[in-house]
């Protein structure tokens, strides 16, 4: 689903939870969605761990273990949509009804001048965001 989409979900299904599978790195440089203005916080959970960037072994029981309830809306995001598209197969063959990716992520695809940030993703989309 595209981040405008996501967002919506957000806003209308309290129980709906957004998960971020960037890095630490990507958190503490490039920033966060910012769910304030809805009363919670996004889940932070690296799909890939950062320096080395392999895969986490522990993300699916992590993530099983703090969202108990495998029927609620889970959202996954990442950079641009890969990552996120991976942990939503991933939480699906453990069990859990509705797993949805955010396409294009939060940077979305690389532009004509091989950037992110300004054609797709959450942040081109104008959604709230937030760097630390």
């Amino acid at each position: 689903m595209d981040p405008t989409t996501a967002w919506k979900i957000l806003s209308e299904n309290k129980d709906a939870i957004l998960i971020d599978v960037r890095t630490r790195a990507e958190w503490n440089y490039v920033g966060l969605p910012d769910l304030e203005s809805l009363a919670r916080k996004a889940a932070l959970i690296e799909w890939q761990v950062f320096p080395s960037m392999q895969p986490n072994p522990q993300f699916v029981d992590a993530l099983s273990g703090a969202i108990v309830d495998k029927d609620v809306p889970l959202l996954f995001l990442c950079r641009s949509g890969a990552r996120s598209a991976a942990a939503a197969k991933a939480m699906t063959a453990a069990g859990y009804s509705t797993c949805l990716n955010v396409a294009d992520g939060f940077e979305g695809p690389l532009d004509a001048h091989g950037k992110r940030g300004g054609v797709g993703g959450w942040k081109a989309a104008g959604l709230p965001w937030r760097q630390t």
